[in-house]
């Protein structure tokens, strides 16, 4: 049986026995697909006491398109299931989601409730076997990958225990294409960190925004491991450390924030200036920026470690011929065409404007 994925302290709890499935059907490391696209559209809340604040937390139905399109994992059947109908699991592996609330080997069990997934496995006879590859610290204890037994009795009884019921989907295997092309999509609208920022119940805003960062945090990670494993370069660069360590800051800031408000203290300033900071910095830390550095240090013919970050004008080397050769040299190799409106000096002398521009490009493709 395939090991549990290499990644998956930067997978979220539905995300990670898909991942499973697809490294089973597939091979190892091919949930790093999942990392490939690099994106933050936050779609509405649609009830509870923050409706109408944004959120990244994806669906299922998410998280089902992204496993057919990045994974090779076709949706073959799936069904709600009333408290007390548990999945049949004669044809192959099923994936559940469930409340966790009521799965005892999750330390969110009796404690917190929030959709979770895992894997079962028909054994044949009176045998079954539960996997679930999520990985994670949290306050009521450790969520770590786990393969257990269960006797169909102890799995009906599971089931009955679900006073939600769950839902069952079976995936199918079709061939993978090419690793998809690593992109980094815009950042969000405005209002996504305003709202919480300014949201009147600053307990619930900063509980729900606790979430977002670690959501995040994780997926960009992920991205990180996506472009490590299939040889971007500078993909493991300090400046890549440096800002997954930054995200890793911006989340230990919400959850004191958080735990403050929650016991009655006062919230720390700068949170949301933070967060919006970090997520600025996406798009020139991962959008291509180690591919620009690359192709302006081969024109202009400097080691890196000798690169001007602020101001290409810097270098004795760089003029308009080297300017349009890299220009050209970019909109090769990621095969698009930057619009004639943002071909302007000031957009083409340093690292940073030379990324916005490519990012700008390729999101448009």
């Amino acid at each position: 049986m395939t090991d549990f994925p290499a990644h998956a302290e930067h997978l979220d709890c539905l995300q990670a026995n898909l991942a499973l499935l697809a490294d089973r059907f597939h091979g190892a490391g091919t949930h790093t697909r999942l990392g490939s696209a690099l994106r933050c559209s936050p779609r509405p809340l649609t009830d509870g006491p923050l409706a109408g604040l944004l959120t990244v937390e994806p669906t299922l139905d998410q998280h089902l398109a992204d496993a057919a399109d990045l994974l090779g994992l076709d949706v073959a059947g799936r069904r709600r299931h009333a408290p007390g109908d548990a999945p049949d699991t004669a044809d192959g592996p099923v994936y559940v989601v469930a409340d966790a609330y009521h799965l005892p080997w999750v330390p969110y069990y009796g404690t917190k409730h929030v959709e979770h997934s895992f894997l079962v496995d028909d054994d044949g006879g009176d045998s079954l076997t539960i996997s679930d590859a999520y990985l994670n610290d949290t306050q009521w204890g450790k969520a770590r990958p786990v393969r257990l037994p269960y006797s169909r009795e102890d799995f009906t009884a599971l089931f009955k225990a679900l006073p939600e019921g769950a839902e069952s989907v079976r995936c199918t295997p079709r061939p993978l294409g090419s690793p998809p092309r690593a992109r980094v999509a815009p950042g969000p609208p405005p209002e996504y960190l305003r709202g919480y920022a300014e949201h009147p119940d600053r307990r619930a805003a900063l509980d729900a925004f606790t979430l977002e960062t670690w959501l995040l945090a994780r997926a960009r990670r992920l991205h990180a491991a996506y472009l490590a494993e299939h040889g971007a370069t500078g993909a493991e660069s300090e400046p890549v450390l440096a800002h997954l360590r930054q995200w890793d800051g911006l989340v230990e800031h919400t959850y004191l924030a958080f735990r403050r408000v929650d016991r009655g203290r006062a919230e720390p300033p700068g949170l949301f200036e933070r967060a919006a900071e970090v997520l600025a910095q996406d798009a020139v830390v991962f959008g291509a920026e180690a591919a620009v550095r690359e192709v302006v240090c081969s024109v202009l013919r400097i080691p890196e470690t000798a690169l001007s970050e602020r101001d290409l004008t810097f270098h004795p080397e760089f003029n308009s011929i080297r300017m349009v050769e890299v220009v050209e040299i970019l909109e090769e190799r990621f095969a698009v065409e930057f619009d004639p409106a943002d071909l302007v000096p000031e957009n083409l002398q340093s690292i940073e404007n030379l990324c916005a521009l490519l990012n700008r490009a390729t999101d448009r493709e």
